[in-house]
């Protein structure tokens, strides 16, 4: 297979993000740490997106915008070819970001004090929507099973009580990296609906399938009752690099669910500006060849983590199926405070505290190669030395 800078993408490139009000990087500002921990990648966005931005600039006028008929086209035709989901143009409800789509999830579910249910180590919104939308968190841990994070599902049920309203997935999940499969998706919508609990999930991370073997199946198309119950958060952000520009939508089939999820937004979420629309529309219609080249070049950096920290003394990962994420377990080397453990070594990674997972690290390796091996060498000296 022809590498990324064949394809004529050069994920090798080496950006200064300084002076770029860069969250990645000015949370290092003035030190020598090489940051791989919030989920952005370190590439620049395909062609077609920069080329679609500078028309857009040049057009000059930046008024309130809607989302076109076009780009509701184009998002219901990824939906169908990259995932055999059929989908209406009125399911659509378009979100200035997935973290603001967590939120209203949360708010258009149930009342206050009701629970909402999810699995950790979750995304750290999963654990703060909840409080912040006057609704009860509980938290189910994931278990290894064979070398694989799963759900317990007999915990899930324990854990369900008659104040529980809403599931909440990540599909695939971050920071397991795992890509629910058929059966697990069936499990949960079996578990749903014994419950009447709607499904809210997170499936950010579509276009992020690590693995030959393995297909994103939204937990949607499992049937058409399961769409009933479900509303699925997506955004082009992951997959296209482009968190900055503020562009996701929700999929809600059922038109009830629909109307509280969209009463919940009320107006106090903002409409999605300009450049987020553009950038979607030429992220999902020319796109492509750029999102395969990136795959191409994430698989080997998945790769080389995994070689790389099966050498550490002390750091464990299960395989990453999805996401440019690593789950890393440090708790076997000992460390009180792992993320400043390696900060401390020139590495920022994320803290998996903030996860509900303390022990863990989560490493970002959504960037130049040359990058991840240094940090990666940082980090097995550090170990080595202790």
């Amino acid at each position: 297979m022809a590498d990324a800078t064949d394809a004529g993408f050069d994920f090798d490139a080496v950006i200064d993000r300084r002076s770029t009000g860069s969250d990645k990087c000015d949370k290092y500002q003035g030190r020598d740490i090489i940051p791989l921990w919030v989920a952005d990648m370190d590439f620049r966005s395909p062609p077609a997106v920069l080329a679609a931005l500078h028309q857009r600039i040049d057009h000059g006028i930046f008024g309130y915008t809607h989302a076109s008929r076009e780009l509701a086209d184009a998002v219901r035709a990824h939906l169908a070819r990259d995932f055999d989901w059929p989908v209406e143009a009125d399911w659509i409800v378009w979100l200035p970001g997935l973290v603001c789509g967590l939120n209203v999830l949360c708010r258009a579910i149930g009342g206050p004090g009701d629970e909402v249910l999810t699995l950790t180590p979750a995304y750290p919104p999963f654990l703060s929507a909840p409080g912040l939308s006057g609704r009860a968190l509980v938290s189910v841990p994931l278990i290894l099973q064979g070398g694989r994070w799963a759900a317990d599902l007999a915990a899930v049920e324990r854990a369900i009580t008659p104040r529980t309203r809403l599931l909440l997935l990540c599909n695939p999940h971050n920071p397991a990296g795992r890509v629910w499969s058929r059966p697990e998706l069936e499990q949960f919508a079996t578990v749903a609906a014994r419950h009447n609990l709607v499904i809210g999930s997170d499936e950010i991370h579509a276009g992020l399938v690590l693995d030959a073997d393995k297909r994103h199946l939204p937990i949607a198309t499992l049937s058409a009752e399961v769409a009933r119950h479900t509303i699925t958060l997506l955004a082009p952000s992951k997959t296209y690099n482009l968190p900055g520009l503020g562009c996701a939508l929700a999929v809600i089939p059922d038109p009830t669910l629909r109307r509280a999820f969209i009463a919940a937004k009320g107006m106090i979420v903002p409409l999605v500006n300009a450049l987020g629309y553009t950038a979607a529309l030429a992220a999902y219609c020319d796109g492509e060849a750029w999102h395969q080249a990136l795959l191409h070049y994430l698989r080997a950096n998945r790769d080389l983590v995994t070689a790389a920290v099966g050498r550490m003394p002390g750091l464990a990962m299960t395989h990453v199926e999805a996401t440019y994420l690593a789950w890393i377990d440090a708790r076997p080397a000992g460390l009180e405070q792992p993320a400043r453990f390696f900060e401390h070594a020139g590495v920022g990674l994320s803290d998996g505290a903030d996860f509900d997972g303390r022990g863990f690290v989560r490493l970002n390796f959504g960037c130049p190669r040359t990058l991840l091996n240094a940090a990666l060498q940082r980090m097995h000296t550090a170990l080595a030395a202790r």
